[in-house]
């Protein structure tokens, strides 16, 4: 399968209180093909993943999906992504399947819900509000919507946090099986992976010349 331009970002860079938070930052992702972003604690990669998803304004920069500026394809482009932030996100009163039902596309079928859930380890769970369930299985609530999305695009910010090794690995099987399929990622992590080849960009603290 012939691989296509999916991102191009260029010189993509974000002031806070009149300083640039790193250096601008400029790659291109193609279809099946994932992007490891690394950085220092605070150097800025969630605000980075914010920037992707329309949540912060850029300072300066371009992003382009499929050759075209994201000015001109919002809709499309965030129609074909999925984010899934550093935190869960989960809302505690919503048991765990409504809270993937309320994460996942409208379209979404009870039979899909309850495999997600399965394939995460949460099926017995599925009625429990999510104020119960530990660190770990919240996590993993969120992390199910990988099963049930149909986005060609992911950005994931750090998703193997407070994840058991099981866990991991059952993350970055479903990692490598969308990469497989032509989609493309762009994720965080304080680790490797181990089955999934990966580029790496490096976000650097922004350093004015004198």
């Amino acid at each position: 399968m012939a691989s296509t331009n999916i991102l191009k970002i260029e010189k993509l860079a974000f002031e806070r209180n009149d300083t640039l938070l790193f250096e601008p930052v400029s790659f291109e992702l193609n279809s099946g093909e994932a992007l490891h972003i690394e950085g220092e604690n605070g150097a800025g990669k969630t605000t980075f993943f914010q920037l992707l998803i329309n949540l912060l304004e850029p300072s300066a920069g371009e992003i382009h999906f499929r050759g075209q500026k994201f000015g001109d394809c919002i809709y499309e482009y965030l129609s074909d992504v999925l984010f899934i932030g550093h935190q869960s996100a989960v809302k505690g009163a919503l048991s765990v399947e409504e809270n993937l039902r309320w994460m996942s596309p409208a379209n979404t079928s009870s039979k899909e819900i309850t495999t997600a859930l399965r394939s995460v380890g949460l099926e017995h769970h599925a009625s429990m509000p999510c104020y119960r369930l530990s660190a770990g299985q919240q996590r993993r609530v969120a992390l199910a919507r990988l099963m049930t999305t149909s986005a060609s695009l992911w950005y994931l910010d750090e998703p193997f946090a407070a994840l058991d090794k099981q866990g991991v690995e059952f993350i970055e099987d479903r990692m490598q099986s969308h990469l497989d399929q032509g989609g493309a990622i762009v994720f965080s992590s304080h680790q490797d992976l181990v089955k999934t080849t990966t580029r790496s960009y490096r976000l650097n603290p922004y350093r004015e010349l004198v």
